[in-house]
């Protein structure tokens, strides 16, 4: 069954990596793939290079909870932390398998 989701991608710093995860579950995540990632961005390379890689996760999930996530995202780190996040609309087979029941 194809069933429409939004794929929400999000780079941290690695030391928010757990509170993130615990966020986009609290959020109606069934699941994530996290990659560690490197790269340089408008303000050149990151802190991270001392520390280590950043982290990026990825969830799918409905609209309203990748809406919810972003909104938290924002409130809670964008000010203070290296997190860049972004949205993109999927057509994801077994679709329903993401979504909480």
């Amino acid at each position: 069954m194809k069933v429409p989701l939004v794929k929400v991608s999000i780079i941290t710093e690695s030391l928010l990596k757990d509170e993130i995860i615990e966020l986009i579950q609290k959020h109606g995540s069934t699941g994530h793939t996290l990659t560690k990632v490197e790269g340089e961005g408008s303000k050149g390379r990151h802190a991270s290079d001392w520390g280590g890689r950043n982290d990026k996760i990825e969830t799918l999930v409905s609209t309203e909870s990748a809406d919810a996530i972003m909104e938290d995202l924002s409130d809670e780190y964008f000010e203070d932390y290296s997190v860049i996040a972004w949205l993109v609309e999927v057509t994801v087979l077994r679709g329903d398998k993401f979504l909480k029941k």
